[in-house]
């Protein structure tokens, strides 16, 4: 994602676990476009916090494709998170069927003229206004990878409503105007859906800049409530 922000560094003396999703960056995977589906990469966030950081609450966070896996791991798990943060939720429900279109003519795209010609596609959309200032990147998954993590993003969708409102999790919704691959209307309806969830909009550079310290101030203010909740002993 062209983004290149360092949404926790307003944190202090708390672990952060960062990973990659499968297929990208360090994270191996297969050709099976299955395997790349959002309820399937919830599997695997899952099962990685039963073995770094068992029986623990955690507050989640995570941006596009990583907004849809804390979301159907929420579901799987209800229990798990102390917090959500959704960063630039992407497309669903009625939006999603154009986008699931473009995943599929990128696949055939990688296939044909490999990653270099996929770069060069996403180089010429129209920049974020809120990422004017932001460093361009590629893509982290392998050229042999990219088509079936593709693909399996063309098979995915965010739960419907009617599950996601049964996410009591405080959750706080960051997005950008302007984006239709990460449309405000996604945001939007998430915020409308989700019982206790805040959405919070930029729409400059300046608002992106913000982030980090909302971040901060959701995860800790999560925790103050916690603390005071607690109930008296002796």
């Amino acid at each position: 994602m062209q983004l290149g922000l360092d949404l926790p560094r307003a944190l202090r003396e708390h672990r952060v676990l960062r990973y990659d999703a499968r297929a990208h960056g360090r994270s191996t995977g297969s050709t099976n476009p299955v395997t790349y589906t959002w309820p399937r990469l919830a599997e695997d966030l899952l099962h990685l916090l039963d073995d770094v950081a068992p029986g623990e609450q955690v507050h989640g966070v995570g941006p596009s494709m990583g907004s849809a896996t804390l979301l159907h791991a929420s579901l799987l798990d209800p229990e798990r998170f102390a917090s959500l943060t959704l960063l630039v939720p992407p497309t669903a429900w009625d939006t999603r069927v154009n986008q699931r279109a473009t995943y599929l003519v990128n696949a055939d795209l990688v296939e044909r003229e490999g990653l270099e010609a996929f770069v060069e596609l996403g180089l010429a959309a129209p920049v974020v206004p809120a990422l004017a200032d932001a460093p361009r990147t590629v893509p982290t998954v392998a050229e042999a990878l990219l088509p079936s993590v593709l693909r399996g993003a063309a098979m995915s969708d965010l739960p419907p409503a009617y599950e996601l409102a049964s996410i009591k999790t405080p959750t706080l919704v960051l997005a950008w105007s302007d984006d239709p691959t990460h449309p405000v209307s996604t945001a939007t309806r998430l915020a409308e859906t989700l019982p206790n969830a805040r959405l919070v909009v930029a729409r400059t550079p300046y608002g992106v800049m913000a982030w980090p310290g909302l971040f901060a101030d959701h995860v800790t203010g999560q925790e103050t409530e916690d603390v005071e909740a607690e109930p008296a002993t002796g």
